[in-house]
């Protein structure tokens, strides 16, 4: 009898395999948000609103725990325990990680290099605007739009640091309520979003952001 989304383990949630590299978790993250969120014509007649949401939340926690070492080591050493995995998988994913594409000393492969944080600050200290934008009690994607501009950075560059795709940064940026990813992952592409810019306090600016975006889809 075929197992029930909930009795999968993390990277069968995902679809990947044990030895999956951090690249191939957050590009099956992002492929699973297009099959399973709100809307997703691949997935629509297969699952209730409730059915959608539950298996949502289980694939932010199965990224969650993947996406980090630590967290990812504890997880695997309970499956090997429980005989849902070999070792030699863990071996093998620890000899396929790979450098990451974003450290600027070894140069990037995609041609995109990566954000100069010192500089960032600077120029977020310096900004008017930023201090403007910031200061005020609401934050919307069209604020972040801003800032991102007054920086100037491009939002291939964050798309590229991120690992989110540029429609969803769009959305974002353009106040799509109806096109915004599930919101059990929109705040974590705010959180990415905000640190990729340099833009602190995170969690109180993503809160801010969350609440914004609540009042205008209530509308």
């Amino acid at each position: 009898m075929p197992k029930s989304f909930a009795q999968l383990n993390y990277y069968e949630m995902l679809d990947i395999e044990p030895d999956a590299t951090t690249f191939d978790i957050r590009h099956a993250y992002n492929a699973a948000l297009q099959v399973y969120q709100q809307g997703s014509l691949a997935s629509y007649s297969f699952f209730s609103g409730d059915e959608r949401q539950a298996i949502l939340s289980l694939i932010e926690k199965a990224y969650s725990t993947l996406i980090h070492d630590q967290a990812r080591k504890d997880y695997d050493e309970d499956l090997i325990r429980k005989g849902e995995l070999g070792a030699e998988k863990v071996a093998s994913a620890a000899v396929k990680k790979p450098v990451s594409i974003f450290d600027i000393s070894r140069g990037s492969a995609s041609g995109v290099v990566s954000t100069n944080n010192e500089a960032l600050k600077s120029k977020i200290s310096q900004s008017q605007l930023i201090g403007d934008i910031l200061a005020q009690n609401e934050l919307c994607g069209a604020d972040l739009k801003k800032i991102r501009t007054e920086l100037g950075v491009p939002i291939e560059q964050i798309a590229q640091e991120t690992k989110i795709r540029q429609d969803h940064l769009r959305s974002i940026e353009e106040d799509h309520v109806t096109r915004l990813p599930a919101t059990v992952f929109l705040k974590g592409f705010v959180k990415s979003y905000l640190k990729c810019l340099c833009l602190e306090p995170v969690e109180e600016l993503s809160a801010l952001y969350m609440n914004t975006m609540a009042r205008l889809q209530r509308k």
